[in-house]
């Protein structure tokens, strides 16, 4: 244990006195902890707005330079200083009805001139070149830093850090991540859904994830990718059911088949979890089998509605 002020090479800003943070030394990553009871009311604005319309989420992330949700909280439990201290910072009380954690992400301006983070190359975005169409496909907020120690950390029940991370550069580490609670949020909701309707999920397998501008343009299979993919911008996956971790779909319709129509039952409920949150829309396709892989659900959170090879 260390602490945090020497970790960080800085003193904390002014925190509550009830709370008492220390850091883990991680790789040259550091990780905070409020390890005391929080009072109710800071206990009570976790639980019961930062968990996400599925109620599911473990995580959020913050940028420094913007106040999206949980700053407040996250500066009365932390210092507003920890903003500017990139790091996982974990609310450990016992009291909240799981742990929950947040990330206060490394900058977008940290991104090197050939499009790296130290090791980990990352690549440009469209809107790094002038060719953002959109507000929707503006550069990312900022980074969040995966390390050995933190990449099983959970996002939320079912997911963690690590399994949102672009495939490739196995050996580099810390890895850069960027990742949008609404997608998670979505992901849980379907799950839910799945087992409303009598299918059970145990695990879902995030088959791709982010992807890097660098991977999206060259990694991997790149056959039909868009060169403005939504999982550049931490908001989409391709997803299937894997209860019995053969690696593949299982077959959800129960018909004694794995194909694409299992794709569907997971499209399907990503629609009815649609009309319940109209606030996560996004795209949702259904991709067959190929010698590579199992067929499976892209689900994403884009905030615009987008279908394609549905079968019906």
């Amino acid at each position: 244990m260390l602490p945090l002020v020497g970790a960080l090479g800085a003193a904390p800003a002014r925190k509550p006195a009830s709370l008492r943070r220390v850091a883990v030394a991680d790789s040259g990553h550091v990780a905070a902890h409020a390890s005391a009871e929080l009072p109710p009311a800071l206990r009570a604005a976790v639980d019961d707005s930062l968990r996400g319309a599925s109620g599911k989420l473990e995580m959020r992330f913050l940028d420094a330079n913007l106040h999206t949700r949980g700053t407040g909280l996250f500066a009365r439990i932390f210092g507003s200083a920890a903003l500017r201290q990139p790091g996982v910072y974990i609310v450990d009380d016992s009291s909240l009805s799981r742990p929950f954690a947040f990330v206060a992400m490394r900058s977008f301006s940290d991104k090197a001139h050939d499009g790296s983070i130290g090791s980990y190359r990352i690549g440009f975005w469209p809107g790094e070149r002038g060719h953002s169409r959109t507000a929707a496909y503006a550069n990312p907020d900022g980074f969040i830093e995966v390390t050995r120690g933190n990449v099983s950390l959970p996002v939320s029940e079912h997911f963690q850090l690590g399994d949102f991370l672009t495939h490739g550069q196995s050996s580099v580490w810390p890895k850069y991540l960027v990742l949008h609670e609404r997608l998670v949020d979505k992901l849980e909701l379907v799950i839910a859904e799945l087992e409303r309707e009598g299918i059970p999920v145990r695990h879902m397998t995030v088959m791709s994830g982010f992807r890097t501008p660098a991977y999206n343009a060259d990694g991997g299979t790149t056959s039909g990718r868009s060169s403005v993919s939504r999982h550049m911008y931490g908001d989409a996956s391709d997803v299937f059911v894997d209860n019995d971790g053969d690696g593949r779909m299982d077959d959800l319709n129960g018909d004694g088949r794995v194909d694409a129509r299992d794709a569907q039952v997971i499209v399907d409920a990503a629609d009815r979890v649609e009309r319940a949150h109209p606030e996560l829309v996004g795209g949702e396709g259904v991709y067959p089998a190929t010698a590579a892989h199992g067929p499976f659900a892209h689900v994403d959170a884009r905030g615009t509605r987008a279908r394609w090879g549905l079968i019906r």
